[in-house]
């Protein structure tokens, strides 16, 4: 990611490290719109505030995601209060739930996205869950955990669940409901979610055709597959979301340029 400073900041109060991660998270919104990953208004990506303060952003809820931009995120505290807005902002109380859950419990998590993709819901659905049966499905080796459906996540008592279920994992099958992935970056949070959503895309169109499927069963196989995030670190030292999301950064600066302001 360019991390050339940007002088030209239109919030008051907005470091120059604050003003990346809005742009970055205001790229991921645009992404996901782009994808057609979204449910109208609904759903919610987070980011962490670069500082000491355990602030995060959120969308302004009534937005659109091919509205949101840098400026008019919402800055609000892991209590949900927001931070230097005028009273007109909105936060969805759902996104508020999942997501000061999340922030608040792991350090490392510097983004949080959360969507309702068609193949990832259908998978959500599925007694057997997400399947590790190709290559693109086995990045998620150890890092896919599930949540049990308590409907719309407007309790407060479900934080400590949805935590307790997630653990260290990187990625969270909220069953019967969505996906959920979280970063040491945005761009490694929506990667994951591009991979999930493509591996479960994948994974339906197999259980489709009805064929058998080459299950890896025996030990060996189970190792080699184990080993795919290991091997991939190999080829994008630098963490999965770096080159793919600056890559994405490029489209983004061309089919909506507006999103940094």
């Amino acid at each position: 990611m360019n991390k050339v400073a940007d002088t030209n900041i239109p919030l008051k109060n907005c470091s120059i490290e604050e003003w990346q991660i809005r742009k970055e998270l205001a790229a991921a919104y645009r992404l996901v719109h782009n994808k057609g990953w979204t449910s109208l208004i609904f759903n919610h990506i987070t980011a962490r505030v670069p500082g000491d303060e355990e602030h995060f952003l959120i969308n302004n809820f009534g937005l659109r995601y091919d509205e949101i931009t840098a400026s008019n995120l919402v800055k609000v505290d892991l209590q949900g209060n927001v931070i230097n807005g005028d009273g007109s902002e909105k936060i969805n109380q759902a996104g508020y739930v999942i997501h000061s859950a999340i922030h608040g419990a792991r350090d490392d998590v510097i983004c949080a996205l959360h969507t309702h993709g068609p193949a990832s819901v259908a998978v959500s659905c599925l007694e057997q869950g997400f399947m590790f049966i190709n290559q693109d499905s086995m990045q998620f080796s150890g890092k896919i955990a599930y949540h049990d459906f308590e409907g719309i996540a407007i309790d407060e008592g479900e934080k400590a669940r949805l935590v307790a279920d997630l653990g260290d994992k990187s990625t969270l099958i909220l069953r019967n409901h969505g996906a959920l992935t979280v970063g040491r970056s945005i761009g490694e949070a929506f990667v994951m979610m591009w991979l999930l959503e493509h591996a479960s895309k994948i994974q339906l169109s197999v259980l489709a055709s009805g064929a058998k499927i080459n299950a890896l069963e025996s030990g060996q196989l189970k190792a080699i597959a184990a080993e795919v995030p290991n091997q991939q670190m190999t080829i994008t030292p630098d963490g999965i979301g770096k080159l793919p999301f600056e890559a994405l950064i490029r489209e983004v600066e061309i089919t909506d340029p507006d999103y940094c302001s």
